[in-house]
Protein backbone atom coordinates (compact mmCIF):
# COMPACT_ATOMS: atom_id res chain seq x y z
CA UNK A 1 0.00 0.00 0.00
CA UNK A 2 0.68 3.48 -1.08
CA UNK A 3 1.12 6.44 1.23
CA UNK A 4 0.60 10.01 0.90
CA UNK A 5 2.83 12.25 3.49
CA UNK A 6 2.77 15.91 2.53
CA UNK A 7 4.99 17.71 4.20
CA UNK A 8 5.66 21.20 4.08
CA UNK A 9 8.97 22.88 2.87
CA UNK A 10 9.13 25.68 5.69
CA UNK A 11 9.93 22.44 7.94
CA UNK A 12 12.95 20.87 6.27
CA UNK A 13 15.66 22.86 7.90
CA UNK A 14 13.50 22.32 11.37
CA UNK A 15 14.98 20.91 14.32
CA UNK A 16 14.04 16.80 15.04
CA UNK A 17 10.50 16.61 16.85
CA UNK A 18 7.13 15.32 16.71
CA UNK A 19 5.02 15.36 13.41
CA UNK A 20 2.00 17.10 13.95
CA UNK A 21 -0.92 16.78 11.23
CA UNK A 22 -4.31 15.27 9.71
CA UNK A 23 -4.48 11.70 8.23
CA UNK A 24 -7.04 11.16 5.45
CA UNK A 25 -7.72 7.31 6.19
CA UNK A 26 -10.33 7.78 3.03
CA UNK A 27 -7.20 8.91 0.61
CA UNK A 28 -4.66 7.25 2.68
CA UNK A 29 -2.79 10.65 2.95
CA UNK A 30 -1.26 12.39 5.58
CA UNK A 31 -1.21 16.31 5.90
CA UNK A 32 1.89 17.59 7.56
CA UNK A 33 1.09 20.92 9.90
CA UNK A 34 3.94 21.35 11.85
CA UNK A 35 7.14 20.10 13.52
CA UNK A 36 6.43 20.04 17.34
CA UNK A 37 10.33 20.32 19.07
CA UNK A 38 11.73 19.53 22.34
CA UNK A 39 11.45 19.98 25.18
CA UNK A 40 7.73 19.46 25.98
CA UNK A 41 5.46 17.65 28.65
CA UNK A 42 3.12 15.20 26.79
CA UNK A 43 -0.09 16.33 28.62
CA UNK A 44 0.24 19.82 27.24
CA UNK A 45 0.19 18.49 23.97
CA UNK A 46 -2.48 16.83 24.15
CA UNK A 47 -4.16 19.76 25.73
CA UNK A 48 -2.89 22.12 22.57
CA UNK A 49 -4.43 19.44 19.98
CA UNK A 50 -7.64 19.11 21.87
CA UNK A 51 -8.01 23.00 21.59
CA UNK A 52 -6.88 22.89 17.78
CA UNK A 53 -9.62 20.08 17.27
CA UNK A 54 -12.17 21.93 18.71
CA UNK A 55 -11.73 25.12 17.25
CA UNK A 56 -11.14 23.99 13.35
CA UNK A 57 -12.76 21.05 13.58
CA UNK A 58 -10.21 19.08 12.29
CA UNK A 59 -8.64 15.81 13.62
CA UNK A 60 -4.90 17.05 14.53
CA UNK A 61 -2.91 14.09 15.81
CA UNK A 62 0.19 12.99 16.25
CA UNK A 63 1.14 11.21 12.88
CA UNK A 64 4.91 10.04 13.81
CA UNK A 65 8.41 11.58 14.52
CA UNK A 66 10.56 13.27 12.19
CA UNK A 67 14.58 13.53 13.01
CA UNK A 68 16.78 15.72 11.39
CA UNK A 69 20.66 14.73 11.83
CA UNK A 70 22.41 17.49 12.64
CA UNK A 71 25.13 17.25 15.56
CA UNK A 72 22.75 14.42 17.28
CA UNK A 73 23.93 10.51 17.65
CA UNK A 74 21.31 9.06 15.25
CA UNK A 75 21.20 5.97 17.13
CA UNK A 76 20.24 7.74 20.46
CA UNK A 77 18.32 9.63 18.98
CA UNK A 78 15.97 6.92 16.76
CA UNK A 79 15.30 5.16 19.87
CA UNK A 80 14.33 7.86 21.89
CA UNK A 81 12.01 8.90 18.99
CA UNK A 82 10.62 5.26 18.30
CA UNK A 83 9.49 5.64 21.95
CA UNK A 84 7.71 8.62 21.93
CA UNK A 85 5.08 6.04 19.67
CA UNK A 86 4.01 4.64 22.92
CA UNK A 87 2.68 8.30 24.46
CA UNK A 88 0.93 8.99 20.88
CA UNK A 89 -0.44 6.15 19.63
CA UNK A 90 -1.35 6.50 15.79
CA UNK A 91 -1.89 4.20 13.17
CA UNK A 92 0.03 4.01 10.87
CA UNK A 93 3.16 5.68 12.42
CA UNK A 94 5.73 7.66 10.04
CA UNK A 95 9.08 8.44 10.22
CA UNK A 96 10.86 10.91 8.75
CA UNK A 97 14.53 11.79 8.81
CA UNK A 98 16.78 13.74 6.82
CA UNK A 99 20.18 12.49 6.79
CA UNK A 100 23.75 14.50 7.19
CA UNK A 101 24.22 17.02 4.18
CA UNK A 102 20.33 16.91 3.25
CA UNK A 103 20.44 15.03 -0.05
CA UNK A 104 18.99 11.77 1.06
CA UNK A 105 15.90 10.99 2.84
CA UNK A 106 13.99 8.08 4.79
CA UNK A 107 10.70 8.22 5.40
CA UNK A 108 8.73 5.12 6.26
CA UNK A 109 5.28 4.30 7.77
CA UNK A 110 4.77 1.31 10.45
CA UNK A 111 1.80 -0.21 11.87
CA UNK A 112 1.73 -2.20 15.31
CA UNK A 113 -1.15 -4.28 14.47
CA UNK A 114 -0.38 -7.59 13.09
CA UNK A 115 -0.68 -8.04 8.96
CA UNK A 116 -4.22 -9.73 8.80
CA UNK A 117 -3.53 -11.15 5.56
CA UNK A 118 -0.59 -14.09 5.26
CA UNK A 119 2.63 -12.05 4.07
CA UNK A 120 1.52 -9.29 4.21
CA UNK A 121 4.39 -6.55 4.69
CA UNK A 122 4.40 -4.70 8.17
CA UNK A 123 5.36 -1.46 7.00
CA UNK A 124 3.53 0.69 3.79
CA UNK A 125 5.75 2.67 1.01
CA UNK A 126 5.12 6.83 1.75
CA UNK A 127 5.30 8.83 -1.24
CA UNK A 128 6.45 12.37 0.16
CA UNK A 129 5.00 15.30 -1.58
CA UNK A 130 6.49 18.60 -0.53
CA UNK A 131 4.34 21.63 -0.19
CA UNK A 132 4.65 25.25 0.21
CA UNK A 133 2.10 26.10 3.42
CA UNK A 134 1.77 29.81 3.04
CA UNK A 135 0.86 29.59 -0.50
CA UNK A 136 -1.47 26.67 0.30
CA UNK A 137 -3.17 28.44 2.80
CA UNK A 138 -3.73 31.65 1.18
CA UNK A 139 -4.66 30.07 -1.96
CA UNK A 140 -8.65 29.20 -2.79
CA UNK A 141 -8.69 25.99 -4.82
CA UNK A 142 -11.22 25.88 -7.75
CA UNK A 143 -11.67 22.07 -9.25
CA UNK A 144 -13.30 21.33 -12.28
CA UNK A 145 -17.14 20.85 -12.56
CA UNK A 146 -17.20 18.99 -15.49
CA UNK A 147 -15.13 15.74 -15.71
CA UNK A 148 -14.26 14.01 -18.88
CA UNK A 149 -15.70 10.14 -18.87
CA UNK A 150 -12.39 8.01 -19.20
CA UNK A 151 -10.49 9.74 -16.60
CA UNK A 152 -13.34 10.71 -14.10
CA UNK A 153 -12.08 8.32 -11.54
CA UNK A 154 -8.27 8.69 -11.76
CA UNK A 155 -9.40 12.41 -11.60
CA UNK A 156 -11.94 12.18 -8.93
CA UNK A 157 -9.58 10.45 -6.48
CA UNK A 158 -6.71 12.78 -6.88
CA UNK A 159 -9.41 15.69 -6.46
CA UNK A 160 -10.06 14.72 -3.54
CA UNK A 161 -6.61 14.43 -1.77
CA UNK A 162 -6.15 18.14 -3.10
CA UNK A 163 -9.30 19.17 -1.53
CA UNK A 164 -8.16 17.20 1.47
CA UNK A 165 -4.76 18.79 1.56
CA UNK A 166 -6.11 22.37 0.70
CA UNK A 167 -9.23 21.90 3.32
CA UNK A 168 -6.67 21.23 5.93
CA UNK A 169 -4.41 23.46 5.54
CA UNK A 170 -7.18 26.37 5.78
CA UNK A 171 -9.12 24.78 9.01
CA UNK A 172 -5.89 24.75 10.84
CA UNK A 173 -5.17 28.28 10.63
CA UNK A 174 -5.50 28.29 14.34
CA UNK A 175 -2.10 25.91 14.75
CA UNK A 176 -0.42 28.57 13.15
CA UNK A 177 -1.26 31.32 15.32
CA UNK A 178 1.93 30.76 18.15
CA UNK A 179 4.87 32.04 17.10
CA UNK A 180 8.73 31.62 18.67
CA UNK A 181 7.51 35.02 20.84
CA UNK A 182 5.09 33.50 22.39
CA UNK A 183 6.21 31.84 25.60
CA UNK A 184 3.52 28.91 25.59
CA UNK A 185 4.49 25.30 26.61
CA UNK A 186 5.19 24.33 23.57
CA UNK A 187 7.13 25.69 20.13
CA UNK A 188 6.09 24.38 16.95
CA UNK A 189 7.65 25.19 13.54
CA UNK A 190 5.74 25.98 10.76
CA UNK A 191 5.08 28.60 8.03
CA UNK A 192 4.78 31.66 10.98
CA UNK A 193 7.31 30.40 12.86
CA UNK A 194 9.42 33.65 12.73
CA UNK A 195 6.80 35.42 14.33
CA UNK A 196 3.28 37.25 12.62
CA UNK A 197 4.07 40.61 11.00
CA UNK A 198 2.30 43.22 12.72
CA UNK A 199 1.43 47.13 12.12
CA UNK A 200 0.90 49.84 14.28
CA UNK A 201 -1.54 51.58 11.50
CA UNK A 202 -3.16 48.35 10.53
CA UNK A 203 -4.29 48.00 14.41
CA UNK A 204 -5.26 51.49 14.79
CA UNK A 205 -7.40 50.77 11.24
CA UNK A 206 -9.00 47.42 12.36
CA UNK A 207 -10.00 49.37 15.40
CA UNK A 208 -11.33 52.27 13.72
CA UNK A 209 -13.09 50.14 10.86
CA UNK A 210 -16.09 48.86 13.52
CA UNK A 211 -17.13 52.31 14.65
CA UNK A 212 -17.69 53.42 10.90
CA UNK A 213 -18.81 51.16 9.36
CA UNK A 214 -21.32 50.82 11.62
CA UNK A 215 -22.26 54.59 11.39
CA UNK A 216 -22.07 54.48 7.53
CA UNK A 217 -24.49 51.19 7.71
CA UNK A 218 -26.91 53.45 9.82
CA UNK A 219 -26.98 56.13 7.41
CA UNK A 220 -27.17 53.88 4.51
CA UNK A 221 -30.21 51.96 6.25
CA UNK A 222 -31.90 55.31 6.65
CA UNK A 223 -31.27 56.13 2.69
CA UNK A 224 -32.79 53.11 1.90
CA UNK A 225 -35.87 53.59 4.24
CA UNK A 226 -36.41 57.11 2.79
CA UNK A 227 -36.28 55.62 -1.16
CA UNK A 228 -39.05 53.27 0.10
CA UNK A 229 -41.40 55.79 1.65
CA UNK A 230 -44.77 55.68 -0.11
CA UNK A 231 -44.34 58.88 -2.06
CA UNK A 232 -41.69 57.35 -4.47
CA UNK A 233 -44.19 54.67 -5.33
CA UNK A 234 -47.11 57.09 -6.33
CA UNK A 235 -47.29 56.31 -10.64
CA UNK A 236 -44.85 59.48 -11.66
CA UNK A 237 -42.13 58.55 -10.00
CA UNK A 238 -42.08 54.76 -9.91
CA UNK A 239 -42.33 55.33 -13.70
CA UNK A 240 -39.17 56.98 -13.89
CA UNK A 241 -37.61 55.27 -11.15
CA UNK A 242 -38.14 52.10 -13.28
CA UNK A 243 -37.06 53.68 -16.57
CA UNK A 244 -34.18 56.18 -16.09
CA UNK A 245 -30.72 54.12 -15.86
CA UNK A 246 -29.87 56.62 -13.45
CA UNK A 247 -31.62 55.66 -11.03
CA UNK A 248 -31.19 52.08 -11.65
CA UNK A 249 -27.57 52.66 -11.39
CA UNK A 250 -28.19 54.82 -7.91
CA UNK A 251 -30.12 51.81 -6.59
CA UNK A 252 -27.73 49.31 -7.47
CA UNK A 253 -24.25 51.42 -5.83
CA UNK A 254 -26.78 51.84 -2.62
CA UNK A 255 -26.77 48.32 -2.78
CA UNK A 256 -22.65 48.03 -3.21
CA UNK A 257 -22.38 50.59 -0.20
CA UNK A 258 -24.73 48.33 1.97
CA UNK A 259 -22.53 45.29 1.58
CA UNK A 260 -19.21 46.96 2.08
CA UNK A 261 -20.01 48.75 5.42
CA UNK A 262 -21.89 45.85 6.51
CA UNK A 263 -20.56 44.96 9.72
CA UNK A 264 -21.81 40.98 9.43
CA UNK A 265 -18.20 39.17 9.09
CA UNK A 266 -17.91 37.49 6.19
CA UNK A 267 -18.46 33.82 6.53
CA UNK A 268 -16.55 32.11 3.66
CA UNK A 269 -13.40 33.09 1.40
CA UNK A 270 -16.38 33.89 -1.49
CA UNK A 271 -18.24 36.12 0.42
CA UNK A 272 -14.84 37.42 1.55
CA UNK A 273 -13.33 37.86 -1.88
CA UNK A 274 -16.77 39.26 -3.53
CA UNK A 275 -16.79 42.19 -0.73
CA UNK A 276 -13.53 42.75 -1.78
CA UNK A 277 -14.24 42.95 -5.61
CA UNK A 278 -17.39 45.27 -4.94
CA UNK A 279 -14.76 47.77 -2.63
CA UNK A 280 -12.47 47.85 -6.19
CA UNK A 281 -15.16 48.67 -8.32
CA UNK A 282 -16.84 51.03 -6.33
CA UNK A 283 -13.32 53.04 -6.07
CA UNK A 284 -12.34 52.73 -9.41
CA UNK A 285 -15.79 54.00 -10.26
CA UNK A 286 -14.69 56.61 -7.92
CA UNK A 287 -11.68 57.65 -9.12
CA UNK A 288 -13.15 57.68 -12.80
CA UNK A 289 -15.45 59.89 -12.10
CA UNK A 290 -13.46 62.20 -10.37
CA UNK A 291 -11.24 62.34 -13.04
CA UNK A 292 -13.93 63.06 -15.27
CA UNK A 293 -15.30 66.00 -13.32
CA UNK A 294 -11.74 67.67 -12.83
CA UNK A 295 -11.63 67.42 -16.69
CA UNK A 296 -14.88 68.83 -16.99
CA UNK A 297 -14.33 71.97 -15.02
CA UNK A 298 -10.67 72.32 -16.37
CA UNK A 299 -10.84 75.33 -19.02
CA UNK A 300 -14.26 76.03 -18.98
CA UNK A 301 -15.27 72.48 -21.10
CA UNK A 302 -18.58 73.17 -19.85
CA UNK A 303 -18.82 76.27 -21.45
CA UNK A 304 -17.55 74.61 -24.72
CA UNK A 305 -20.15 72.05 -24.50
CA UNK A 306 -22.87 73.88 -24.03
CA UNK A 307 -22.06 76.31 -27.08
CA UNK A 308 -21.87 73.76 -29.34
CA UNK A 309 -24.67 71.43 -28.22
CA UNK A 310 -27.76 73.38 -29.34
CA UNK A 311 -26.36 73.96 -32.76
CA UNK A 312 -26.17 70.24 -32.89
CA UNK A 313 -29.38 69.85 -32.10
CA UNK A 314 -30.63 72.08 -35.05
CA UNK A 315 -28.43 70.36 -37.24
CA UNK A 316 -30.00 67.22 -36.51
CA UNK A 317 -33.91 68.68 -37.25
CA UNK A 318 -32.72 70.31 -40.20
CA UNK A 319 -31.05 66.67 -41.29
CA UNK A 320 -34.55 65.10 -40.37
CA UNK A 321 -36.53 67.74 -42.21
CA UNK A 322 -34.32 66.90 -45.48
CA UNK A 323 -35.36 63.46 -44.75
CA UNK A 324 -38.93 63.78 -44.32
CA UNK A 325 -39.18 66.42 -47.63
CA UNK A 326 -37.24 63.19 -49.68
CA UNK A 327 -39.47 60.79 -48.23
CA UNK A 328 -42.31 63.07 -49.70
CA UNK A 329 -41.65 62.89 -52.67
CA UNK A 330 -40.51 60.15 -54.75
CA UNK A 331 -37.50 58.35 -52.60
CA UNK A 332 -35.14 56.19 -54.35
CA UNK A 333 -37.78 56.87 -57.79
CA UNK A 334 -40.21 54.63 -55.85
CA UNK A 335 -44.10 55.25 -56.61
CA UNK A 336 -45.72 56.34 -53.16
CA UNK A 337 -49.54 56.93 -52.00
CA UNK A 338 -49.26 60.42 -52.79
CA UNK A 339 -52.41 61.24 -50.23
CA UNK A 340 -51.02 59.10 -47.61
CA UNK A 341 -47.65 60.25 -47.78
CA UNK A 342 -47.98 63.89 -47.70
CA UNK A 343 -50.02 63.77 -44.39
CA UNK A 344 -47.26 61.25 -42.48
CA UNK A 345 -44.36 63.89 -44.23
CA UNK A 346 -46.74 67.15 -42.81
CA UNK A 347 -47.55 65.29 -39.53
CA UNK A 348 -43.77 64.70 -38.67
CA UNK A 349 -42.50 67.61 -39.68
CA UNK A 350 -45.06 69.52 -37.29
CA UNK A 351 -43.33 67.29 -34.47
CA UNK A 352 -39.84 68.53 -35.56
CA UNK A 353 -40.95 72.01 -35.65
CA UNK A 354 -42.29 71.74 -31.93
CA UNK A 355 -39.02 69.97 -31.02
CA UNK A 356 -36.84 72.96 -32.76
CA UNK A 357 -39.03 75.32 -30.54
CA UNK A 358 -38.44 73.20 -27.13
CA UNK A 359 -34.47 73.03 -27.65
CA UNK A 360 -34.76 76.71 -28.52
CA UNK A 361 -36.81 77.24 -24.56
CA UNK A 362 -34.60 75.49 -22.86
CA UNK A 363 -30.76 76.84 -24.46
CA UNK A 364 -30.34 79.06 -21.78
CA UNK A 365 -30.47 76.28 -18.88
CA UNK A 366 -28.40 73.89 -20.55
CA UNK A 367 -24.68 75.07 -19.75
CA UNK A 368 -26.49 74.81 -15.95
CA UNK A 369 -27.83 71.34 -16.20
CA UNK A 370 -24.21 70.46 -17.71
CA UNK A 371 -22.73 71.64 -14.64
CA UNK A 372 -24.68 70.07 -12.49
CA UNK A 373 -24.68 66.37 -14.56
CA UNK A 374 -20.47 67.04 -14.71
CA UNK A 375 -21.28 67.35 -10.44
CA UNK A 376 -22.94 63.98 -10.25
CA UNK A 377 -19.33 62.16 -11.93
CA UNK A 378 -18.10 62.68 -7.68
CA UNK A 379 -20.55 59.67 -7.60
CA UNK A 380 -18.58 57.77 -9.95
CA UNK A 381 -18.12 56.94 -13.51
CA UNK A 382 -21.28 54.95 -13.89
CA UNK A 383 -23.86 57.74 -12.40
CA UNK A 384 -22.41 59.96 -15.19
CA UNK A 385 -22.88 57.47 -17.91
CA UNK A 386 -26.46 56.60 -17.17
CA UNK A 387 -27.34 60.81 -16.89
CA UNK A 388 -25.82 60.72 -20.43
CA UNK A 389 -27.70 58.08 -21.13
CA UNK A 390 -30.95 59.68 -19.83
CA UNK A 391 -29.68 62.74 -21.46
CA UNK A 392 -29.62 61.28 -24.91
CA UNK A 393 -32.85 59.12 -24.69
CA UNK A 394 -34.80 63.03 -23.93
CA UNK A 395 -32.53 64.88 -26.41
CA UNK A 396 -34.05 61.96 -29.18
CA UNK A 397 -37.35 61.82 -27.58
CA UNK A 398 -38.63 63.12 -31.17
CA UNK A 399 -37.12 60.25 -32.84
CA UNK A 400 -38.66 57.81 -30.65
CA UNK A 401 -42.08 59.58 -30.67
CA UNK A 402 -41.44 59.13 -34.72
CA UNK A 403 -40.47 55.43 -34.49
CA UNK A 404 -43.72 54.77 -32.19
CA UNK A 405 -45.90 56.30 -34.43
CA UNK A 406 -44.21 54.30 -37.59
CA UNK A 407 -44.28 51.07 -35.84
CA UNK A 408 -48.18 51.60 -34.62
CA UNK A 409 -49.03 51.91 -37.73
CA UNK A 410 -46.96 49.40 -39.26
CA UNK A 411 -48.46 47.37 -36.95
CA UNK A 412 -52.06 48.10 -37.24
CA UNK A 413 -52.16 47.34 -41.45
CA UNK A 414 -49.64 44.23 -40.60
CA UNK A 415 -52.35 42.89 -38.16
CA UNK A 416 -55.17 43.73 -40.42
CA UNK A 417 -54.07 42.25 -43.34
CA UNK A 418 -53.41 38.33 -41.69
CA UNK A 419 -56.57 39.31 -40.33
CA UNK A 420 -58.35 39.74 -43.71
CA UNK A 421 -55.82 37.04 -45.37
CA UNK A 422 -57.55 34.52 -43.03
CA UNK A 423 -61.08 35.94 -44.25
CA UNK A 424 -60.17 35.68 -47.78
CA UNK A 425 -59.40 32.29 -47.30
CA UNK A 426 -62.72 31.42 -45.30
CA UNK A 427 -60.95 31.31 -41.63
CA UNK A 428 -60.65 32.91 -38.68
CA UNK A 429 -58.77 33.62 -35.26
CA UNK A 430 -60.30 31.29 -32.22
CA UNK A 431 -59.80 34.04 -29.29
CA UNK A 432 -60.60 30.70 -26.61
CA UNK A 433 -58.75 28.41 -28.58
CA UNK A 434 -55.95 30.12 -29.54
CA UNK A 435 -55.86 28.62 -32.66
CA UNK A 436 -57.40 29.49 -36.03
CA UNK A 437 -60.29 27.56 -37.08
CA UNK A 438 -62.56 27.52 -40.72
CA UNK A 439 -65.26 29.34 -41.23
CA UNK A 440 -67.78 30.45 -43.45
CA UNK A 441 -68.66 33.92 -44.51
CA UNK A 442 -71.50 35.70 -46.92
CA UNK A 443 -70.56 37.95 -49.83
CA UNK A 444 -71.19 40.85 -48.38
CA UNK A 445 -68.62 40.01 -45.41
CA UNK A 446 -66.69 38.96 -48.54
CA UNK A 447 -66.82 41.90 -50.75
CA UNK A 448 -65.81 44.53 -47.73
CA UNK A 449 -63.21 42.27 -46.80
CA UNK A 450 -61.75 41.74 -49.95
CA UNK A 451 -61.93 45.90 -50.77
CA UNK A 452 -60.29 46.73 -46.99
CA UNK A 453 -57.58 44.35 -47.99
CA UNK A 454 -56.85 46.12 -51.09
CA UNK A 455 -56.44 49.07 -50.11
CA UNK A 456 -54.50 47.92 -47.20
CA UNK A 457 -52.05 46.23 -49.13
CA UNK A 458 -51.58 49.16 -51.76
CA UNK A 459 -50.99 51.75 -48.34
CA UNK A 460 -48.54 49.27 -47.15
CA UNK A 461 -45.31 50.20 -48.74
CA UNK A 462 -45.99 54.07 -47.92
CA UNK A 463 -46.00 52.78 -44.71
CA UNK A 464 -43.20 50.32 -44.56
CA UNK A 465 -41.06 52.78 -45.65
CA UNK A 466 -41.56 55.39 -43.22
CA UNK A 467 -41.41 52.73 -40.25
CA UNK A 468 -38.27 51.24 -42.32
CA UNK A 469 -36.27 54.71 -41.89
CA UNK A 470 -37.25 55.49 -38.21
CA UNK A 471 -36.54 52.18 -36.80
CA UNK A 472 -33.22 52.42 -38.63
CA UNK A 473 -32.91 55.69 -36.69
CA UNK A 474 -34.10 54.34 -33.19
CA UNK A 475 -31.46 51.53 -33.70
CA UNK A 476 -28.88 53.78 -34.18
CA UNK A 477 -30.06 55.89 -30.59
CA UNK A 478 -30.44 51.98 -28.79
CA UNK A 479 -26.97 51.20 -30.27
CA UNK A 480 -25.21 54.06 -29.19
CA UNK A 481 -27.27 53.86 -25.17
CA UNK A 482 -25.95 50.30 -25.32
CA UNK A 483 -22.46 50.65 -25.89
CA UNK A 484 -22.95 53.08 -22.63
CA UNK A 485 -24.97 50.42 -20.84
CA UNK A 486 -21.99 48.03 -21.83
CA UNK A 487 -19.67 50.18 -20.10
CA UNK A 488 -21.46 50.99 -16.90
CA UNK A 489 -22.07 46.61 -16.77
CA UNK A 490 -18.31 46.83 -17.39
CA UNK A 491 -16.98 48.44 -14.53
CA UNK A 492 -20.18 47.49 -12.54
CA UNK A 493 -18.80 43.76 -13.13
CA UNK A 494 -15.84 43.73 -13.47
CA UNK A 495 -13.91 41.63 -10.37
CA UNK A 496 -10.74 43.69 -10.76
CA UNK A 497 -9.49 42.48 -7.30
CA UNK A 498 -9.56 38.86 -8.16
CA UNK A 499 -7.92 39.65 -11.76
CA UNK A 500 -4.96 41.71 -9.50
CA UNK A 501 -4.69 38.78 -7.33
CA UNK A 502 -4.55 36.75 -10.37
CA UNK A 503 -1.90 38.97 -11.74
CA UNK A 504 0.35 39.72 -8.38
CA UNK A 505 -0.22 36.83 -6.38
CA UNK A 506 -0.91 34.08 -8.73
CA UNK A 507 -1.20 30.71 -6.02
CA UNK A 508 -4.05 32.92 -4.28
CA UNK A 509 -6.22 31.44 -7.26
CA UNK A 510 -5.53 27.78 -7.67
CA UNK A 511 -7.05 25.85 -10.44
CA UNK A 512 -4.98 22.31 -9.46
CA UNK A 513 -1.55 21.43 -8.66
CA UNK A 514 1.79 19.97 -10.88
CA UNK A 515 4.03 17.47 -9.60
CA UNK A 516 7.92 17.86 -10.07
CA UNK A 517 10.19 14.57 -9.11
CA UNK A 518 13.01 15.50 -7.00
CA UNK A 519 14.28 12.36 -6.39
CA UNK A 520 13.40 8.60 -7.59
CA UNK A 521 16.14 6.28 -6.72
CA UNK A 522 16.00 2.26 -6.32
CA UNK A 523 15.25 1.85 -2.18
CA UNK A 524 14.58 5.99 -1.89
CA UNK A 525 11.33 6.93 -1.26
CA UNK A 526 9.76 8.81 -3.94
CA UNK A 527 10.04 12.97 -3.67
CA UNK A 528 8.08 15.15 -5.19
CA UNK A 529 6.98 18.96 -5.44
CA UNK A 530 3.56 20.35 -5.38
CA UNK A 531 3.52 23.48 -7.35
CA UNK A 532 0.32 25.29 -7.82
CA UNK A 533 -1.24 26.03 -11.24
CA UNK A 534 -3.05 29.52 -11.52
CA UNK A 535 -6.85 29.89 -12.73
CA UNK A 536 -6.95 31.39 -16.36
CA UNK A 537 -7.71 34.91 -16.60
CA UNK A 538 -11.15 33.95 -18.17
CA UNK A 539 -11.76 31.62 -15.51
CA UNK A 540 -11.44 34.14 -13.19
CA UNK A 541 -13.85 36.68 -14.62
CA UNK A 542 -16.54 34.41 -15.39
CA UNK A 543 -16.16 33.04 -11.28
CA UNK A 544 -16.14 35.91 -9.47
CA UNK A 545 -18.11 38.33 -11.84
CA UNK A 546 -19.75 40.74 -10.09
CA UNK A 547 -23.82 40.53 -10.68
CA UNK A 548 -25.12 44.01 -12.74
CA UNK A 549 -27.93 45.96 -12.40
CA UNK A 550 -29.32 44.60 -15.38
CA UNK A 551 -31.51 47.81 -16.48
CA UNK A 552 -33.22 46.23 -19.87
CA UNK A 553 -33.91 42.89 -20.00
CA UNK A 554 -32.06 40.97 -22.98
CA UNK A 555 -33.76 39.40 -26.20
CA UNK A 556 -32.39 37.12 -28.70
CA UNK A 557 -31.54 38.13 -32.46
CA UNK A 558 -34.34 36.18 -33.69
CA UNK A 559 -36.69 37.45 -31.19
CA UNK A 560 -35.33 40.96 -31.98
CA UNK A 561 -35.87 40.12 -35.77
CA UNK A 562 -39.59 39.02 -35.53
CA UNK A 563 -40.44 42.60 -33.63
CA UNK A 564 -39.13 43.84 -36.38
CA UNK A 565 -41.43 42.46 -39.07
CA UNK A 566 -44.06 42.60 -36.95
CA UNK A 567 -43.85 46.46 -35.35
CA UNK A 568 -43.32 45.49 -32.12
CA UNK A 569 -41.72 48.29 -29.94
CA UNK A 570 -38.40 46.92 -29.22
CA UNK A 571 -37.20 49.76 -26.75
CA UNK A 572 -38.44 50.14 -24.02
CA UNK A 573 -38.72 46.35 -24.21
CA UNK A 574 -42.61 45.84 -24.21
CA UNK A 575 -44.40 42.47 -24.09
CA UNK A 576 -47.60 41.43 -25.25
CA UNK A 577 -48.24 38.93 -22.32
CA UNK A 578 -47.69 42.28 -20.14
CA UNK A 579 -51.39 43.72 -20.30
CA UNK A 580 -53.73 42.82 -18.02
CA UNK A 581 -57.34 43.12 -18.29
Amino acid sequence: MVLKAFFPTCCVSADSGLLVGRWVPEQSSAVVLAVLHFPFIPIQVKQLLAQVRQASQVGVAVLGTWCHCRQEPEESLGRFLESLGAVFPHEPWLRLCRERGGTFWSCEATRRQAPTAPGAPGEDQVMLIFYDQRQVLLSQLHLPTVLPDRQAGATTASTGVLAAVFDTVARSEVLFRSDRFDEGPVRLSHWQSEGVEASILAELARRASGPICLLLASLLSLVSAVSACRVFKLWPLSFLGSKLSTCEQLRHRLEHLTLIFSTRKAENPAQLTRKANTVASVLLDVALGLMLLSWLHGRSRIGHLADALVPVADHVAEELQHLLQWLMGAPAGLKMNRALDQVLGRFFLYHIHLWISYIHLMSPFVEHILWHVGLSACLGLTVALSLLSDIIALLTFHIYCFYVYGARLYCLKIHGLSSLWRLFRGKKWNVLRQRVDSCSYDLDQLFIGTLLFTILLFLLPTTALYYLVFTLLRLLVVAVQGLIHLLVDLINSLPLYSLGLRLCRPYRLAAGVKFRVLQHEAGRPLRLLMQINPLPYSRVVHTYRLPSCGCHPKHSWGALCRKLFLGELIYPWRQRGDKQD
